[in-house]
């Protein structure tokens, strides 16, 4: 009964389903009862979950990019999705400074065309629009930044996702505001997720389990950096009730103010550097690190907080698993998938999910009761 069964037997459709968040999310909606289809790209890394998971047989696979309109309006014909989760994203910040252009086209225009497809397809739909905590205007701060702090971003990943709110902003405003509106639509803002089944490159966690199985040193370039770490399943416990809560106004006394932004982020606790993640991570798989600080690299923000006030008063929403919990979560997810055929892994995966679920029941959060 988690999320109040509202995806039991509901067509939802999957941008970026993919990547790691995007094939997480599919994992989770299957086992929800959801008929599930997915728009995206081939997978980006070797090994990928989506692949680890068998998901191409499990779900209605569609490759595609985002930056097709005729395409993703052709998928959005076939789907006639009652529920969209916009995931698609060129999603890595150092990437973004050497292909600038594919990531604002990805990261802004495709989330126009999405948006732009669910306007002509003219049929009732709750869209959730996944953008980044670095959507900000990052000034170094110490305390969170809340959901009406403006938008900016100093590289181009960064700011792409700035400009994607102002989108989606935009066509709320033009498009969707109206009492009748058949469309309700809102974005979500977390980042810095960490979980199983992230291969990503010049990621931290990932780099640090490639190196922990070849059993060399872990390099770490930004020691200092301080992140809101989180499970991927946090975030995504987040968008999947501001989803169901959308679709059934008796789920939330503030259904009226949810077509709106909302942060998802782990408790103050969770706020720690780069050094600590992997110290922790070394408690879990034995090995070393390096300091591999290049004062001549890109730059990239030392501090981010994000508040989740929003979520918690309008959605009931909180975060399940504390920072130790996260880190053994996530190498015990990695150190059981040796050698693992795509149902035992999808098995693994999905007792992590149960078992995340079970925590949240025991916190008496509102999705998982």
């Amino acid at each position: 009964m988690a999320f109040a069964n509202s995806y039991r037997g509901k067509r939802v459709l999957v941008t970026g389903h993919t990547g790691f968040k995007g094939s997480w999310l599919c994992e989770w909606l299957l086992s929800l009862g959801a008929k599930v289809s997915g728009y995206s790209l081939i997978p980006p890394t070797q090994p990928a979950l989506f692949d680890q998971l068998g998901l191409a047989q499990r779900l209605d696979h569609h490759i595609g990019d985002v930056r097709d309109l005729a395409a993703v309006q052709a998928v959005f014909a076939k789907v006639q999705p009652e529920f969209v989760f916009h995931l698609a994203a060129q999603p890595l910040v150092r990437l973004s400074y050497s292909i600038p252009v594919e990531t604002y086209a990805t990261n802004v225009m495709g989330t126009v065309n999405v948006l732009e497809a669910v306007r002509l397809s003219g049929k009732p739909c709750v869209v959730v629009a996944i953008t980044t905590d670095k959507c900000y205007e990052n000034k170094e701060w110490v305390h969170s930044y809340r959901e009406e702090d403006p938008m900016g971003g100093y590289d181009p990943y960064s700011s792409s996702k700035g400009a994607a709110e102002l989108v989606i902003s935009a066509y709320r405003q033009s498009y969707f505001s109206a009492p009748d509106s058949v469309v309700k639509l809102a974005s979500v803002r977390a980042g810095n997720v960490i979980g199983g089944g992230d291969w990503a490159l010049d990621r931290i966690v990932p780099d640090c389990i490639r190196a922990l199985q070849r059993g060399e040193s872990i390099p770490v370039r930004n020691k200092i950096a301080t992140r809101p770490w989180q499970h991927v399943l946090e975030p995504l416990s987040g968008y999947l009730w501001l989803g169901a809560c959308l679709a059934n106004a008796q789920l939330s006394p503030f259904n009226a103010q949810l077509t709106s932004a909302f942060n998802f982020g782990p408790a103050l606790t969770s706020n720690r550097t780069v050094a600590e993640l992997v110290q922790e991570i070394l408690k879990h798989w034995s090995g070393k690190w390096e300091d591999k600080s290049d004062p001549h690299a890109v730059h990239e923000a030392k501090l981010l907080n994000l508040a989740t006030d929003k979520a918690y008063h309008f959605l009931q929403w909180k975060p399940v698993w504390p920072f130790a919990e996260t880190i053994a979560q996530t190498v015990g997810w990695y150190s059981l998938q040796h050698s693992k055929s795509a149902a035992s892994v999808a098995d693994d995966t999905l007792a992590q999910i149960n078992r995340y679920t079970h925590d949240a029941r025991q916190l008496a959060i509102s999705w998982a009761l």
